[in-house]
């Protein structure tokens, strides 16, 4: 075999394949010994591309990975070694490249039903490396999958590949014999029917020649004598076909025998002229078969031309596109900061407007703005504080008081707010941290709001008069609440002294 030719399709920097053909080289002379063997191809497309080749008896032949190859080097590469008979996948569903490059070497496709996990195909693979080399490990991922690839077809196709070895043992096949009978069978050809086509194809000459030499043998002098030999038929004179032969002077017995061989001789003159009449059709099959594979040549040679021009079109293509399609996705995305910006700034226009127009209110004295809080809750109150710029003495619209403790009541008691509106019902807990600080909370509903873009106006006297109600039903409170407490007080006194003995 010659490895130094494998070697140079390795022009990757790996160096697995040329290692492997070197060492597995008396191991696969009897593959590279047979005219064009079948092969099962492992590809793993890509921007770099794996390439692993076994043969119908499971031997390794190739493996390696190419960077940017053309796909008419691939094709090359791979017919130097057989004709293709599977193009195998690792994934599932098959990638297109999968089906060209299977169409362009007219190959069955085979893919496993679903996708095969990186440890499936280490273990799968270490475990075919091992029982060459041992001490070869595979580190190049688009090798492995290629292998692991190839390595699972045959493996699906092993148990019929056995079969036919053991049915064919003593055959006396030549390898070149059982790749035929094999690639028959893989193709869906039942074992027993390809063993017979390729048999009646080889044992056809050999029947033909055996066959002629009988009957020459028989019509030799020879021949005839050691069919009758002269010391046990006496009486019979044996002569050459074409001389005249005396049928009155020979025995009954003698007679019968001739007749047989009469009988014979024109049985092989039939098939004689039936098996010239195949051997003309044969050469006939040959010379067509030989004009039919220059004309292939020569279409293979434009095809590969094609592609060549296909992939230099292809490639400028992909190089446009990814261009294009860097410059769209920079375009998209400074259009989506764009809008982003325009729409932060257009916010802040509007805050800036709302807030011009409550400082112009603070201003006056016959309203009062009031800033809208959404949430009675840290985020809506921190949101709010950033928005509105909310400082002491501004007075808020909780539009929910929902979710609102002592600790959120704590968070606007420190800002020292003016009054709270509320238009929904507070927690106790809050209501008492405001009352505690003497914040008002004051019902919307009994007053006047107006809503002016995104905050409210009420005027100043009615909320004047509101926190004035407020603070004194606030004492009224606080005054019912310190009787009550001092009722209890004497209360708890009077009980003390009548619990008291008398002295």
């Amino acid at each position: 075999m010659d490895v130094n030719k494998n070697k140079a399709l390795n022009f990757d920097n790996k160096k697995v394949s040329s290692d492997l053909l070197k060492d597995k080289s008396n191991n696969l002379e009897s593959s590279f010994s047979r005219k064009d063997p079948w092969i099962i191809v492992g590809f793993d497309p890509g921007l770099t591309v794996g390439i692993a080749i076994i043969d119908l008896s499971g031997n390794l032949l190739f493996l390696s990975s190419f960077k940017e190859i053309s796909k008419a080097d691939v094709i090359n590469n791979i017919i130097s070694f057989g004709r293709a008979l599977i193009v195998a996948s690792d994934v599932y569903p098959i990638p297109k490249s999968v089906k060209k490059l299977a169409t362009a070497l007219n190959s069955k496709i085979y893919t496993p039903p679903r996708i095969m996990s990186v440890e499936s195909k280490k273990e799968l693979v270490d475990s075919f490396i091992k029982t060459i080399f041992p001490d070869q490990v595979i580190e190049n991922a688009h090798q492995r999958d290629a292998l692991a690839a190839a390595i699972k077809t045959y493996k699906h196709y092993e148990k019929k590949l056995n079969q036919i070895e053991k049915k064919t043992r003593e055959m006396d096949l030549n390898p070149e014999k059982m790749d035929q009978i094999k690639s028959l069978v893989i193709n869906g050809t039942p074992i027993t029917k390809a063993i017979n086509e390729v048999s009646e194809d080889k044992n056809i000459l050999n029947a033909l020649d055996k066959q002629r030499d009988d009957i020459k043998s028989h019509l030799s002098k020879k021949s005839r004598d050691d069919i009758m030999p002269q010391q046990s038929y006496p009486d019979i004179k044996i002569q050459h076909p074409t001389s005249k032969i005396d049928e009155n002077n020979i025995n009954p017995e003698s007679s019968e025998i001739l007749l047989k061989l009469k009988r014979r001789i024109k049985t092989q003159e039939k098939q004689i002229k039936k098996q010239e009449g195949i051997i003309k059709n044969l050469r006939d099959k040959n010379k067509i078969s030989r004009n039919k594979i220059q004309r292939n040549k020569k279409e293979i040679f434009r095809l590969k031309s094609r592609i060549d021009k296909l992939y230099q079109d292809y490639s400028q293509d992909i190089l446009l596109n990814k261009e294009l399609s860097s410059k769209s996705e920079l375009i998209k995305k400074l259009i989506n900061q764009y809008k982003e910006e325009k729409s932060h700034r257009k916010r802040l226009e509007e805050n800036l407007k709302s807030i011009q127009k409550i400082k112009s209110m603070e201003i006056s004295k016959n309203s009062i703005p009031v800033k809208i809080v959404k949430s009675f809750t840290k985020e809506g109150i921190k949101e709010a504080g950033d928005y509105w710029k909310i400082k002491k003495g501004d007075v808020i619209l909780l539009k929910s008081s929902r979710g609102g403790g002592s600790n959120t009541a704590s968070l606007l008691v420190n800002i020292g707010l003016k009054a709270i509106l509320t238009t929904d019902q507070m927690s106790h807990t809050a209501r008492e941290v405001f009352e505690k600080e003497d914040i008002p909370i004051i019902n919307a509903d009994k007053l006047e709001l107006r809503m002016v873009d995104e905050f409210a106006i009420i005027k100043a006297e009615t909320l004047n008069n509101e926190i004035a109600k407020w603070n004194s039903k606030l004492k009224e409170q606080r005054k019912q609440e310190e009787e009550k407490k001092l009722l209890t007080v004497i209360d708890e006194y009077r009980a003390k002294r009548k619990r008291k003995p008398m002295d």
